[in-house]
């Protein structure tokens, strides 16, 4: 099903991407970590789709998303972050392979967080705390960092931030097993989203520490 959506508001959350506030549409139902797929309603884009995820929860009023532009492919996200109050969408979904499943490991890449940040929050709704759960996130720069602020101020939920560049306050480093051993074993429920090469050596990372695949909830691309 369809659904159109007028732009409230829209307003940085790094150098690169954007928080947008929508009006949640009428009967629209999806389940935290779901996504959706959005159209420009701007000449020579509606038919250019694109996956996102909401970040909002089901019982709140509005539909936010964060997203992360990328001026230098000319596609749908360089449109997204030209967009002002007022500009409409079209949605379709919801869909997605990424749902709720308790405390765990949150591994992201990047704006694979976005699915991660709708089922964090979620827990805390439920449960008051993420004590139990872990995020580890991973990004080329420091300044890449989505929502670190908030992350890091979620009752509860241990953090680790991870770069590609030297110098940063963060680790430099990869998501290699011996650094992923500190964090899952065997037993661990593991949540997995990001670019699918970074997904490809995190899922054999996992494999090698004996993390079971039913125990591997992880978009699919």
């Amino acid at each position: 099903m369809a659904h159109q959506m007028t732009l409230k508001r829209i307003e940085p959350v790094t150098h690169d991407t954007y928080h947008l506030v929508f009006d949640r549409p009428d009967g629209f139902e999806y389940t935290p970590g779901q996504g959706v797929e959005l159209h420009v309603l701007k000449d020579g884009w509606e038919d250019k789709g694109r996956p996102f995820t909401p970040v909002t929860l089901p019982h709140e009023p509005t539909l936010e998303f964060v997203i992360k532009s990328y001026p230098d492919r000319h596609g749908v996200t360089e449109q997204i972050g030209k967009m002002q109050p007022g500009d409409e969408m079209k949605m379709k979904g919801p869909f997605g392979a990424i749902s709720d499943h308790g405390p765990g490991i949150f591994i992201a890449g990047g704006a694979g967080i976005t699915p991660m940040i709708a089922v964090l929050r979620q827990q805390l709704h439920e449960n008051g705390t993420l004590e139990g759960s872990t995020l580890v996130f991973a990004n080329k720069t420091e300044n890449d960092i989505i929502w670190r602020d908030k992350f890091e101020a979620m009752r509860g939920l241990n953090t680790a931030f991870v770069v590609d560049e030297a110098g940063a306050s963060v680790p430099q480093q990869r998501l290699e097993r011996d650094y992923l051993s500190q964090f899952a074993g065997a037993n661990s429920r593991c949540y997995l989203c990001g670019p699918p090469p970074m997904m490809k050596a995190v899922r054999q990372a996992l494999d090698d520490l004996g993390v079971k695949d039913e125990n591997i909830i992880q978009e699919k691309w």
